[in-house]
């Protein structure tokens, strides 16, 4: 049944990025927002506004109540979270369904199951998808924790069962150094998430971080949108993606995909879901996946030519895909920076009045970004403010392209991390493509040191 008016549970550019889709498709659009973001441009741009609460998110993006009166008072029949937030919430998906509203998103159990990484790495077993080495489920006991760790070999990392975005993660590099990493992950995992169930697994120490971009729609097709490499982090956190891997071959991707498509078909997944992997000395090894739409899709909008979010409207509205595997086509190479609020040495959080704002453009430039002149950047939520993604036909006019459009781009007024992404760009290992997740660590300290 076609969507008719779609609530937007979300603010920034992810809900100014989402609202575009609709309009261009002829679907209405309601902006839900916190009393601080009430000038903010989705809530401008969207057919409708609702104010529902307060600057603190728990009680505006996270008040699932005050969402859910929203759609009702405003006659939407579907709810599309974005990424963040309520997004990977099957408690409110499922509040969702039962008030007869579409989920733009993945099933309640589905989201369950993924956001537990136990879970999620008992259903990838089973489903052949291969994984790093590690205890089969979570450890109830330190003792249980050594004799695995024993099997695996050291380093070892412990990790949260629950929760993402590096907390509760903790290495140990020898057995001396184990207890120690237990006792701690357990903890920062309970203060963190509610919930200390760790598991361990074997550290790897040069990986790269490799996703797949999937798709399902309710009658059984499933496809890939090809990798992102996203291995340029700090502290588990991504500043920079390229789509595809500077890594990777045709028969990596064909052979990746083939097995996650399959894996997902059996599973009876359905809408957008990306798996993340590691990946070193040719061998993938699945970690975690992300039931929503991710940050970084544009990069893989630009290499395929398909707008991911058009396409999980059309599934949650129960059409099938319009074309198969075969049909989805990768041209050149793409690049995404996430430009933050942020000091670009110290990453303290500034928020602010935006002075001057000037956006790149040209040929092969894209910058999602809900900011303007006047802009105040609030202290209150993720201090993402623009995603600058290029696209040229290889990697280095990509490059080139991005190193001329972080010259252009102007954010007057607060600190951000485009002198980091500035220098980024002219590093060498970085142009050549020889990086790992802990090579940013490093350049960071070097530029802090300097």
């Amino acid at each position: 049944m076609p969507l008719r008016k779609v609530l937007i549970a979300n603010r920034g550019e992810i809900a100014l990025r989402i609202h575009r889709a609709c309009q261009e498709m002829g679907i209405a659009t309601v902006a839900v927002h916190s009393t601080v973001d009430a000038t903010a441009m989705h809530v401008r741009l969207a057919d409708e506004s609702v104010c529902i609460g307060p600057p603190p998110a728990r009680d505006s993006y996270l008040n699932m109540a005050a969402i859910l009166s929203a759609a009702a008072i405003t006659g939407a029949d579907a709810i599309h979270p974005g990424y963040g937030f309520l997004s990977e919430n099957a408690d409110f998906a499922e509040m969702v369904e039962a008030h007869q509203l579409t989920f733009i998103g993945p099933t309640p159990g589905h989201i369950r199951m993924m956001g537990d990484k136990i879970a999620a790495k008992d259903a990838m077993r089973r489903l052949g998808v291969p994984l790093v080495p590690g205890s089969l489920g979570a450890l109830a006991t330190f003792e249980e924790a050594r004799i695995v760790a024993q099997e695996v070999m050291y380093p070892v990392l412990i990790k949260a069962a629950a929760g993402g975005g590096g907390r509760g993660m903790k290495v140990a590099r020898a057995e001396s150094e184990l207890e120690d990493a237990w006792r701690l992950a357990r903890a920062e995992a309970k203060a963190a998430f509610g919930n200390d169930e760790v598991y361990l697994e074997k550290y790897l120490d040069r990986p790269r971080h490799i996703e797949l971009q999937v798709l399902a729609d309710t009658h059984g097709n499933v496809v890939h949108f090809g990798e992102r490499d996203c291995s340029l982090q700090r502290r588990h956190q991504k500043l920079l993606e390229e789509a595809g891997s500077p890594v990777l071959g045709q028969a990596d991707r064909d052979a990746l995909g083939a097995q996650v498509t399959r894996a997902l078909r059996e599973l009876g997944y359905r809408n957008a879901g990306t798996l993340e992997f590691l990946w070193q000395d040719g061998q993938f090894a699945f970690i975690e996946m992300n039931t929503r739409l991710q940050v970084e899709h544009p990069v893989t909008e630009m290499v395929c030519g398909i707008d991911l979010v058009k396409e999980q409207l059309r599934v949650a509205a129960g059409e099938p895909l319009g074309y198969d595997q075969s049909d989805v086509r990768f041209h050149g190479h793409a690049i995404e920076c996430r430009i933050t609020a942020e000091d670009p040495q110290s990453f303290a959080p500034s928020p602010g009045r935006v002075g001057t704002y000037h956006a790149p453009g040209g040929l092969g430039v894209r910058v999602d970004s809900a900011l303007y002149s006047g802009y105040v950047v609030p202290p209150h939520y993720d201090s993402l403010i623009a995603k600058l993604v290029v696209h040229g036909g290889t990697r280095a006019e990509a490059i080139a392209r991005l190193r001329r459009s972080l010259a252009e781009m102007v954010v007057d007024g607060i600190a951000t991390t485009l002198p980091l992404h500035r220098a980024i760009v002219e590093d060498a290992e970085f142009q050549a493509g020889d990086y790992t997740i802990h090579w940013l660590e490093r350049f960071v300290a070097g530029r802090q040191g300097g």
